[in-house]
Order: structure tokens, then C-alpha cells, then sequence
């Protein structure tokens, strides 16, 4: 038994390039000080005077910013080498981070806010351009699980600490997230030297013209479409989750640090093997499973109390994440062509973003207004919903969108 775990393990993770471990290495260094985020709406109402919906508008803004950063980071992407996308951007997020913790007028925070997830929010196309190119098309999904678990490892201790942190004093939240970006540039530049551009300016530039724009591709914006409604769900764990773990189950900071702790910690530990368990079945179809257990796990939060049932709907949630967002990216990475791929992972980053920018304030309206069992009621029906909308669009993208990670042996 213990050997066979060895070898799921050993198997999950072999084969994979040298540089898409480099960019893993700076993530992980990244999101070990994601501290900020996912405590924004206790600081905003508990700290600087914010309503409830006051906070949300403040997240509609961070989403605002980051649909332009996020285009802005695959334009770039398609054009310059994704390294110094990454590296600027890195860089100047550390100081935009070291900034707001020191703010205290409304407009100034708003519009740090706006600035902070501009330049934020390119990092993560280019950094997808970048394991896009670094990765032969069979091993793309596996390198985007690897990128996902070093971002959940580094966020298994950033909330955590950060819950610690905030309860002593939050300023201390922003010098760790601000320092870590920084210390991720530093990483990035000395120990990454590869150009990740696969054509040199020039024939990317013609290629790009010549190449299916993401826009024009059907089948991808219907796929866009749906990738937005599964964001507009999972966004709620930064906005109104919290907001029901302090409101409904009487969680402190810590608490809600280590009930968040539980979703990187399972991805962490299995998202790999399972999606290498995974590998020679249709994506989309287990996009359709995983959407819906997604949606499933945030419909059971209000039906109990207490720490272990917050876990167990955590562990349901998490789930269907794995089974879902490693496969969406290796979806459209594999379906864009070499010159177009800043682009489409571009426009695959900015259904996240452009449901940020709905999701909180609309998150926090039906918190405040209809309570926290409707909201997390809509979200179960829209996991429906979901579940039957990837599973038809899976027949009309299967040529596309084949397995994109090798069976298991």
C-alpha cells in the first residue's frame, strides 16, 4: 500500500522541465506571504471604518484593476519576455502593498487598491505564458497543478500567520505580503535566465496577426462564459466567507486563518496525484464534476457549526477545485497556438478578474440583505448549472481540448 502511494506520488510529479520548477519555486515564495487578501474585508470594516458593502465595492475596484492587468500582462506577454512581465510586476506590488497598509483616507485606499491589482494581476498571465512555453502539450496540465500546489503551499502558511499577525496588528500583514513579492523578484531574476518567448519579437508579432484571436474562438468564449460563472462562486471565499465564519460561526482571525489553511493543505497533498489519476479522462467532463462539488461544498457551510463541519465543507470545496482549475488552464493553454498563448491565457486569467469585479459587491449585497443561507443557497443551484453547462460543451471542444496529462502508469 505504502508503496503504491510512493510511486502515485514519484509518477505525479516526474517528468516535468527544469524551468516550469524555477517559476513554481517563485510562487511559492510569492503566495508564502498572501496574508492580505483573504483578511481585506475584516481590515476594511474593522480598521478603517467600512461598511460591509463598502467593502465589496473596495474588492470591485481590486477586480477593475485586475481585468486591465491581467490583459495588459498577456499583451505584454505576447511581445517581451514574460520574466520581466513577472519581475515588474512583483516588484512593484511589494510596493503597493507597503503603501496601503499605511493608508487610512477612503479615495486614497481605493485608488491604491486600483493600482495594487493592476500591476498584480499581470504577473499571472505571464507567468502562465511562461509554463505554457516551458511545457511539451502532453505535460501542460501537470505543470499548471504544480504551479496551483506552489501557490497553495505557500498559501497553507500565509493565511495561517496571517491570522496570527492580524489579530496582534495588521500593519504586519502588508510588510509580509509587500516583502515576499519582492523577495520572489529577486528569485526570479537571479535564478531564471531563460528566455520564455518561443519566437523572437518580430515572428511573434506576425505570428500573433496570423493566429485565431481568443476572441473570435466560439467554443473558447463559451468556455470563458462558464469559467466567469465558476469564478463568480469562488470569489466568494475571499468576500463573504469570512465574513460568515466571523458573522455566523463566531470564528476568531486565527480560526478563519486555519479554516482557509485546510484548502491549500489538501491541495497541497493530493492535487497533483489526482490530477495524474485524471490524465486520460475528458478535462472538460471532469471540469463538470468538479464545478458542481465546488459549488456543493459552499451550500453546506450554513446547514452546521462548529471548526470540524467548517473543515469537512472546506474538503468538499477544495475537491472540486482540484478536479476543476488545472484543468481549465491546460484546456486553453493547449488550445492556443505559441504566438497567441499570452493572449488566451490572458483572456483565461480575465474571467477570474471580470467576476471579481461582480462577485464581491454582489456577494456582500445578498450577505447583508437576504443573509448568508440564500447566498450560499444561490451558489449550490449555480454548481447545477455549471455541472450540466461544461459536460455539453464538452463534445463541442473535445477535439481541442484532449487529455492533456499522460494516463497513469
Amino acid at each position: 500500500m505504502l508503496r503504491t502511494i510512493a510511486r502515485n506520488y514519484r509518477d505525479a510529479f516526474s517528468g516535468l522541465p527544469r524551468p516550469v520548477w524555477l517559476l513554481a519555486i517563485a510562487s511559492l515564495v510569492n503566495r508564502s506571504g498572501t496574508m492580505v487578501l483573504p483578511f481585506m474585508t475584516l481590515f476594511l470594516t474593522e480598521k478603517r471604518g467600512f461598511s460591509v458593502i463598502q467593502a465589496g465595492a473596495v474588492l470591485a475596484v481590486y477586480g477593475l484593476g485586475g481585468v486591465a492587468g491581467t490583459y495588459l500582462g498577456g499583451w505584454l506577454s505576447d511581445r517581451f519576455d514574460p520574466r520581466w512581465v513577472m519581475a515588474v510586476s512583483l516588484v512593484l506590488t511589494g510596493a503597493g502593498f507597503l503603501v496601503l497598509g499605511h493608508l487610512d483616507a477612503h479615495p486614497a485606499i481605493f485608488a491604491t487598491i486600483f493600482f495594487l491589482s493592476l500591476v498584480a494581476e499581470a504577473f499571472r498571465p505571464a507567468n502562465s505564458t511562461a509554463i505554457g512555453a516551458a511545457s511539451p502539450p502532453a505535460l501542460r496540465t501537470k505543470s499548471y497543478a504544480l504551479y496551483r500546489l506552489a501557490i497553495n503551499l505557500g498559501m497553507t502558511l500565509g493565511p495561517a500567520v496571517g491570522g496570527f499577525l492580524a489579530a496582534k496588528d495588521y500593519t504586519w500583514l502588508f510588510w509580509a505580503d509587500g516583502g515576499t513579492c519582492i523577495l520572489a523578484a529577486v528569485f526570479l531574476w537571479v535564478f531564471f535566465r531563460r528566455d520564455m518567448r518561443s519566437v523572437d519579437v518580430a515572428e511573434a508579432r506576425a505570428a500573433a496577426a496570423a493566429e485565431r484571436s481568443p476572441w473570435r474562438d466560439g467554443p473558447f468564449m463559451a468556455l470563458s462564459g462558464l469559467m466567469l460563472v465558476l469564478a463568480l462562486v469562488s470569489f466568494q471565499v475571499v468576500s463573504t466567507f469570512p465574513l460568515t465564519l466571523r458573522g455566523v460561526h463566531h470564528f476568531s482571525e486565527s480560526r478563519i486563518g486555519l479554516a482557509l489553511s485546510v484548502n491549500t493543505l489538501l491541495i497541497v497533498l493530493f492535487e497533483m496525484v489526482l490530477i495524474h489519476r485524471l490524465g486520460a479522462r475528458d478535462p472538460l467532463k471532469v471540469v463538470a464534476v468538479g464545478s458542481f462539488l465546488f459549488c456543493l461544498g459552499l451550500a453546506l457551510l450554513p446547514l452546521a457549526s462548529g471548526f470540524a463541519w467548517v473543515a469537512f465543507t472546506v474538503a468538499v470545496w477544495t475537491t472540486g477545485e482540484m478536479m476543476s482549475f488545472p484543468m481549465l488552464a491546460g484546456i486553453t493553454a493547449n488550445r492556443a497556438g505559441d504566438a497567441s498563448r499570452g493572449r488566451y491565457m490572458a483572456v483565461f486569467t480575465l474571467s477570474f478578474e471580470s467576476a471579481f469585479v461582480i462577485a464581491a459587491p454582489a456577494g456582500t449585497w445578498i450577505f447583508q440583505h437576504f443573509g448568508p443561507r440564500v447566498l450560499w443557497n444561490t451558489c449550490g443551484a449555480l454548481g447545477v448549472l455549471l455541472g450540466a453547462g461544461f459536460w455539453l460543451l464538452a463534445r463541442w471542444l473535445r477535439p481541442a481540448a484532449a487529455p492533456a496529462a499522460p494516463a497513469p502508469g
